[in-house]
């Protein structure tokens, strides 16, 4: 069986459309047809090198998505053909496997334990959830990441209290719904800052209460000027620059925390004074918000039921697989407001 990928082959170069073949599947891996899939930074990071050196190349991309399973392989059973699944990079319940290689013209095409950017994937059982027949595709390949790393932020790492205050740098998929997130625990006052108008607009629409467009205006002395001189409770980064990342810290009060969720480049290193670690101030990076997949999609799920949890909003744009750079490259501009959608 062969089916359609979208593959890195070489570093800061367009994905190239090819077709693949799908392996016999192995002890706990699942066959799973990719309704959609999102389109997260991290895939941008990837895709330009952030880490460094790429040694699995080439190989698929994506980890966020719904799909449909289509075969299990031995020893699974959380899941079984026909059901409909949220396809997550955190680990969940299930098993492990070994990662699938795929076989094509490019050669041998490596794969991870969850990949969404090809037609067809085989995908390691303890990274879906599976969810109700009829819930969105949309939405279900949106809790992949952008939701449940959101949510996971404000719950696990930053823990916001009711009446604190937090600043959100970036206002993408993930800046979006922990923007959404601190609005549900009635954060106050919920602070966007990001270059681009119609992401902010985005923001203010899914409760963040101040915007900041820090390409016109000083972020600094703006924020200061809604938090006080002492900082915020808490800020957060989502964008992985080194002096945002500086800027955040210094705006987190004396007895607040700062959670760092972008990923720098390797390489680029950020200048704090340390002190206030000594005492109340925290810093922390954020590993998908902590999240544990199996247990947070199921509450999700329920809050969209009852229209508690607005995520439809989030949809931006909506690409077919061989449009995928385009995708890329409008969500690298800022065109695009709310998470790229690649339909399969």
């Amino acid at each position: 069986m062969k089916c359609r990928a979208a593959i890195l082959v070489e570093l800061k170069k367009p994905l190239v459309i090819e077709e693949i073949e799908i392996p016999a599947l192995k002890f706990g891996q699942v066959l799973v047809q990719i309704v959609c899939s999102g389109l997260c930074g991290s895939q941008i990071g990837e895709i330009n090198g952030a880490k460094g050196p790429d040694n699995y190349l080439p190989h698929l991309l994506g980890h966020e998505g719904l799909g449909v399973v289509k075969e299990c392989g031995e020893g699974v059973r959380t899941v079984a053909p026909g059901d409909r699944v949220v396809l997550h990079w955190r680990p969940g319940a299930g098993m492990p496997c070994v990662p699938a290689k795929y076989a094509s013209k490019l050669g041998t095409i490596n794969a991870g334990w969850v990949t969404t950017f090809n037609e067809f994937a085989v995908i390691a059982e303890n990274r879906m959830t599976k969810v109700p027949a009829d819930f969105d595709p949309e939405v279900g390949a949106l809790m992949g990441c952008a939701v449940t790393t959101g949510f996971g932020v404000i719950n696990n790492n930053a823990q916001l209290k009711i009446g604190e205050s937090i600043v959100v740098f970036g206002a993408g998929g993930i800046g979006l719904n922990i923007i959404q997130a601190a609005a549900m625990v009635s954060g106050n006052p919920i602070i966007a800052v990001d270059f681009y108008d119609n992401r902010l607009e985005l923001a203010k629409s899914l409760g963040a209460t101040h915007l900041i467009n820090s390409r016109n205006v000083n972020a600094e002395e703006a924020v200061r000027a809604l938090v006080g001189k002492d900082g915020a409770d808490v800020a957060v980064d989502n964008t992985g620059n080194v002096k945002v990342i500086e800027l955040a810290y210094r705006l987190t009060s004396g007895s607040g925390r700062t959670v760092l969720v972008g990923v720098p480049p390797k390489g680029s290193e950020a200048t704090i004074y340390t002190l206030p670690l000594h005492f109340e101030k925290e810093l922390t990076g954020s590993h998908g918000g902590e999240s544990h997949p199996d247990h947070d999609i199921p509450r999700y799920v329920n809050l969209c039921k009852t229209g508690k949890l607005r995520l439809k909003e989030l949809v931006g744009k909506r690409y077919r697989l061989e449009e995928i750079n385009q995708a890329i490259q409008d969500m690298q501009s800022g065109e695009v407001a709310g998470r790229c959608l690649i339909h399969m």
